[in-house]
């Protein structure tokens, strides 16, 4: 197995073969945290999704969320039956081995290989949404029902407010 790196181009054509009307939006600058890619669209930090890769004992999850709050780890543990502990952050090799794309820039869907999804419930909520697009200065325009139905994910609620567990 190889850490080939794709790009916003494998992104789009996976949209394409998907049928997903999304926007591929490059930036001049980097968009890697909620508040830098807000500000490059010049929308509210609630659009901005987050895709989160953890490790629960050896097995990749996906977890997705909007703006700046936390994922709840307590959450996707209970979620597998597992203690906290067992809901570890990917290392960044990982990352790119398992979705072929780097940290701060990995979409929502469009990996190397098929992820379990956990979707946060507040995704959903928003009338559309930017995520991660595959470059650190690329963002997806999505309709957020577009993840849902691509990934199949587990609609849960993923974060609790003033939670800093990431």
């Amino acid at each position: 197995m190889t850490d080939e790196t794709f790009s916003p181009f494998e992104l789009d054509k996976f949209m394409q073969k998907q049928g997903i009307s999304g926007e591929i939006l490059h930036q001049a600058s980097k968009t890697q945290t909620v508040e830098a890619a807000a500000q490059a669209v010049g929308t509210i930090p609630e659009r901005i999704v987050k895709s989160i890769l953890f490790m629960i004992e050896e097995r990749p999850v996906l977890a997705i969320t909007c703006g700046p709050a936390h994922v709840n780890r307590k959450a996707i543990a209970n979620f597998y039956g597992v203690g906290k502990k067992k809901v570890r952050l990917a290392q960044p090799d990982i990352v790119l081995r398992e979705t072929g794309f780097s940290v701060g820039a990995m979409p929502p869907f469009g990996h190397k290989f098929k992820l379990t999804t956990l979707l946060d419930r507040r995704v959903l909520e928003q009338p559309e949404i930017f995520a991660g697009g595959g470059a650190e200065n690329v963002l997806v325009k999505l309709n957020p029902y577009d993840i849902l139905n691509v990934t199949n994910a587990h609609v849960m609620d993923l974060i609790t407010p003033n939670v800093t567990d990431t």
